[in-house]
């Protein structure tokens, strides 16, 4: 489309706001509605600052054409936004992305970048990021503990490659490691005693798989479907746990809409579901203390 008058950046999120209304499309990859949507995408091309004083600058004819041709694959092709960008924000942070790999959105950011978090660990010098992707949540995890060591863990060849160029843009390359292989495998080989675990697994069970809106399917398979009832990985990571986890550390897993799963096929083990404020479900934590005791008392 060919945009021939000027038009400002307020006039144009108002604009492309509502073709996404119009579309009825789906979100849930960054964002929750057509407004935030429409919001992220000008401000992302324009380069402006997300602030009311931006919303009278002029935007270039080229922009505008730039930012309609995307809008339109957007809607036309129901991609995912930062598909189309080549990257993201997350957690105020910039990562890589491409095709294939699962696009951020993960509310175990929120909770690790929180301020206080009465569950952290008091020393947090080993991170491991299970299932890590893009590497977002493990590299946010080192700009928040910067004495820590972190270890990101991914089976995917161009996940694990795209999570080694987020680590370089992020030049935490002396701190952050990717491993590329098969988690459920390699976790109980790893050196034990990590301070802080993490994952966001493939969780989707299969009826949940069945219905995904489209925007979703441009994701990888393998990067959300979660066997039956959704823990195919989290049932062996929470096998092998016990003996990889610090006495004083804290395991972290978002299992989103499988969290009934969870807590009839675990209801023995002392999960705490933690409060999301910033949205999303289904996050849980084991704390190292607490699994001892409770495997102790088992033994015996």
């Amino acid at each position: 489309m060919t945009q021939a008058t000027a038009i400002t950046v307020g006039q144009l999120i108002e604009q492309i706001h509502q073709r996404f209304t119009d579309a009825s499309l789906s979100y849930g990859h960054g964002t929750d509605n057509a407004w935030d949507e429409a919001v992220y995408l000008v401000l992302w091309m324009t380069d402006c600052d997300d602030d009311e004083s931006s919303l009278s600058l002029s935007v270039s004819p080229e922009q505008v054409n730039e930012i309609f041709a995307l809008s339109a694959q957007r809607i036309e092709r129901r991609v995912p936004l930062a598909y189309l960008l080549g990257c993201c924000q997350f957690m105020g942070y910039e990562f890589l992305l491409e095709p294939g790999v699962v696009v951020p959105r993960s509310p175990i950011g929120y909770l690790i970048d929180a301020a206080e978090q009465l569950w952290l660990p008091k020393q947090v010098r080993r991170i491991l990021d299970l299932c890590s992707g893009s590497g977002c949540l493990g590299i946010v995890a080192a700009h928040r503990f910067p004495d820590a060591q972190v270890t990101l863990l991914e089976l995917d060849p161009t996940a694990a490659s795209l999570a080694r160029e987020n680590v370089l843009l992020h030049a935490l390359e002396d701190r952050v490691t990717v491993i590329e292989g098969d988690a459920t495998q390699l976790f109980a080989d790893l050196e034990p005693g990590w301070d802080l675990i993490i994952t966001n697994p493939p969780y989707v069970d299969k009826a949940d798989m069945q219905v995904l809106p489209p925007e979703y399917l441009h994701e990888p398979t393998r990067g959300l479907a979660g066997g039956d009832d959704g823990l195919l990985l989290v049932d062996e990571f929470l096998r092998v746990l016990p003996d990889q986890l610090a006495a004083d550390g804290a395991f972290v897993c978002e299992v989103g809409a499988s969290s009934g799963a969870v807590n009839r096929k675990h209801s023995e083990l002392p999960i705490v579901w933690l409060d999301l404020p910033h949205g999303g479900e289904g996050v849980f934590l084991l704390e190292g203390e607490a699994l001892c005791s409770h495997t102790t008392g088992r033994k015996n």
